[in-house]
């Protein structure tokens, strides 16, 4: 786990040496242990490294024999072992012990940019190929669904990019300027979706691409697509061996760091599910139900579960005082379940005198105020362990959410043509609707977006890539494009490096999407049961008390503080003579939402915690309107 940075000039200039340090120094918490830079003319890629895997060998940039190609990356290729194997069968040297960002050079010396697929992983990559002296080639490549962050800004003439905005923003002077139709997208979604930023001029690299920049210009192409995907009639008991043995070895697989290791464990199936195989790899004994042996067991496979020795897991969870919101008790039934070192902490559950470093973290604004507990156990793991495994995806994939089985209860909604599916499902499942956000803007500003359409622009494209799997399929598809790289993902991702811990990521494995989107609609949600087949295949593995426990929102209870203790917080933030919101939004509109709410007569919490996050956000990165 790192952070990259760097930048591509088109006409040869170089970049400030101030700037270029002031890049690496934005990144100094994703990568405390080690910096290096390869600079050339008109280009440097440089890399903040977090030493997880050979931790003496692992020094980056990688640079190839004849100095053409240098190599950064954030993250880890889980398969590397098995790549580089292959690799030294063809009778290529490496000069490394083991490590992966050495493999992935070779693979590129090798392959070119054909090697992509072969990864198993979660990975930003930034390749600079200098072998054609005529077109000197950075190609900037991103994982398959966005574990790990990679931003852009080209103004036609020079590239920047880093592993967070913060580190394009170091490289200028002066303040950003605001996107507007990003701002109106956050608004619909409770976050900003990708490829949106709030920085004019700053957009992800999306995930499953490489952005190619040369000379002449730049090139996007995807090199993995998970709308390829053609769902088909299965069998459960296929179906579950399947399963079962495939998140066995993604579990295996993210097990290799030559640091210690742990998981978060809050109780619920997914991080029960992923901490009962990591115990079973590890040798711990169970206290609980013996977990079932994993399918057809390969003999690599044991001989590895093997040289990890007998060790137990250790697990990380926090808890609350309040009782409606304490996962504590559940987490600690299952990690004596499983034999697990378990570590809790109960902390006050008014996190909100974090909340501003948390977004300065995020560098954008999130809606969602589980950002702030999970930095809270980030702060905890990282005591004992520098890597975690989490349970992250596993909703997104297997329709985790209330709101697939609610939004789906509906038979109007299930039955609407496929624009007007779309539609609805983005304005219920959404926060402004667009008849909400009209009456927000100020006149000026609804005339500025009047012609951005946050469903046409963003969601419709996904939908349409979509249109051959069911609805539940389709609304799960579009959580896995926007909601997981835009929020779902940004959260382990800022909330572990502002501590600088790694969180891994085991349902996310490529192999596990493809599998879970080629299962139709019905095994996921089927008569309200959400997760439907998935509890029941892991109900031999973790028993059906945790297989069944009803889902537990991670969060704290906001608008009950927006009410009482933080009344007054909020009202100061949200109207300050200088908010941000002042110059954009119907000042009357936020009153009558934050009166409605204090008052009782309405529950506004999730657009009064937006708002709010917004104005934090804004008096850290002081944005300039546009023109």
């Amino acid at each position: 786990m790192c952070g990259i940075y760097g930048y591509f000039d088109r006409s040869g200039s170089s970049l400030a040496a101030q700037a270029l340090a002031a890049m690496d120094a934005s990144l100094v918490h994703r990568g405390p242990d080690d910096s290096g830079v390869f600079e050339a003319k008109g280009v440097a890629i440089g890399n903040r490294r977090l030493s997880i895997i050979d931790i003496a060998g692992g020094h980056q940039p990688f640079v190839s024999d004849d100095g053409k190609i240098a190599l950064v990356q954030n993250g880890e290729i889980f398969n590397h072992v098995e790549l580089r194997a292959e690799l030294q069968r063809q009778g290529v040297r490496f000069h490394t012990d083991h490590s992966d960002t050495e493999v992935l050079l070779r693979l590129y010396e090798r392959e070119g940019l054909d090697f992509l697929p072969r990864l198993n992983g979660m990975f930003a990559i930034a390749i600079f190929d200098a072998r054609n002296p005529d077109l000197p080639t950075l190609h900037l490549v991103r994982d398959r669904i966005g574990v790990k962050p990679l931003f852009v800004q080209d103004d036609g003439s020079r590239a920047l990019f880093g592993s967070e905005i913060k580190a394009l923003l170091a490289a200028q002077p002066g303040k950003p300027t605001l996107d507007l139709p990003a701002l109106q997208h956050y608004l619909a979604y409770n976050y900003v979706p990708p490829p949106f930023t709030l920085f004019a001029g700053v957009r992800h690299v999306m995930p499953g691409t490489v952005l190619s920049l040369t000379s002449t210009g730049s090139t996007t192409r995807r090199w993995w697509s998970l709308a390829e995907q053609q769902p088909a009639a299965q069998h459960f008991s296929a179906w579950q061996d399947n399963f079962l043995a495939l998140l066995d070895d993604a579990v295996r697989l993210r097990l290799r760091a030559d640091v210690p290791f742990g998981a978060f464990l809050s109780g619920g199936v997914d991080s029960s599910t992923v901490v009962a195989l990591m115990a079973r790899h590890m040798g711990a004994p169970a206290a609980g139900p013996s977990p079932a042996p994993p399918p057809r067991e390969s003999r690599e496979l044991g001989a590895a579960r093997r040289s990890l020795g007998r060790e137990p897991v250790r697990s990380f969870c926090i808890g609350f005082p309040d009782p409606r919101f304490d996962e504590s008790p559940f987490a600690r039934d299952a990690a004596q379940r499983f034999g697990a070192t378990h570590r809790e902490q109960i902390v006050q559950p008014d996190m909100l005198d974090d909340w501003a470093n948390v977004l300065w973290h995020c560098d954008q604004p999130h809606g969602d105020a589980s950002f702030m507990p999970t930095l809270k156990v980030s702060e905890l793991a990282v005591q004992d362990v520098k890597v975690v495994l989490t349970g992250d995806g596993g909703d997104e994939l297997f329709a985790g959410y209330d709101k697939y089985a609610g939004f789906m209860a509906d038979p109007a909604l299930r039955g609407l043509p496929a624009a007007d599916f779309a539609r609805q499902y983005v304005e219920h499942t959404g926060l402004f609707g667009a008849q909400a956000r009209a009456a927000l803007f100020q006149p000026w500003l609804r005339r500025k977006l009047a012609d951005v359409d946050s469903v046409r622009d963003v969601a419709a494209p996904w939908f349409e890539q979509a249109a051959h799997f069911d609805r539940v399929n389709q609304m799960l598809f579009l959580d896995m494009m926007l909601l997981l790289p835009g929020n779902n993902l940004v959260k382990p991702d800022r909330m572990g490096m502002a501590v600088s811990l790694e969180a891994r990521t085991p349902f996310l494995d490529w192999r596990m999407m493809e599998f879970a989107f080629r299962a139709e609609g019905g095994t996921k949600l089927h008569n309200g049961d959400k997760k439907h087949w998935f509890k029941r295949a892991v109900e031999p593995l973790i028993g059906a008390d945790l297989a069944h426990r009803k889902k537990q929102m991670f969060t704290v209870p906001i608008g009950d503080w927006f009410r009482d203790a933080r009344k007054q917080w909020l009202h100061d933030l949200l109207f300050a003579p200088n908010a941000l919101g002042a110059r954009l939004f119907d000042m009357a509109q936020v009153r009558k939402l934050f009166d409605d709410h204090v008052s009782g007569g309405a529950n506004h919490t999730r657009e009064l915690r937006a708002l709010a996050a917004l104005e934090l956000w804004a008096r850290r990165f002081e944005p300039q309107l546009p023109d």
